[in-house]
């Protein structure tokens, strides 16, 4: 398990570099206009890819401890934001009361893959790595 561990952190980043590359092909090729909780995810998803990345080059598995709450939190806000796609409830505490709302599916998959899942689930795929990846004290 331990020499598994030392690849955690590249995993992270290469989770961290599709969910960008999927976030800029939505927005800037499949012109979808991205709302309020889809900027908020890219604010926690675009610093992890670079973070990620200068960390994986140098080795430092340090960082961790300063990226995994930023995994963390993002995850709660696509969950957030997922729960407010499938629950019609929830549209009413929307942040989302102008431009596009945040309750639009662009995509829906199999009747349940949105953007937002596909968000928490790299969200929940960088915190695991992470988790598993981080130095313990033995």
């Amino acid at each position: 398990m331990k020499e598994w561990r030392q690849y955690c952190l590249y995993l992270a980043w290469l989770v961290a570099l599709i969910a960008l590359g999927g976030s800029l092909y939505f927005s800037e090729v499949a012109s979808f206009v991205p709302c309020k909780l889809c900027w908020i995810q890219r604010i926690f998803m675009y610093p992890l890819a670079l973070i990620l990345g200068i960390a994986s080059y140098r080795g430092d598995r340090g960082i961790i401890s300063y990226t995994l709450p930023m995994s963390i939190i993002g995850g709660f806000v696509s969950l957030f934001h997922y729960l407010e796609q499938k629950v019609p409830g929830l549209a009413a505490m929307a942040p989302c009361t102008e431009g596009v709302p945040c309750s639009q599916d662009y995509i829906n998959w199999l009747g349940f893959i949105t953007i937002p899942l596909l968000a928490l689930v790299a969200f929940v795929l960088i915190s695991v790595l992470l988790w598993m990846g981080r130095e313990r004290l033995e």
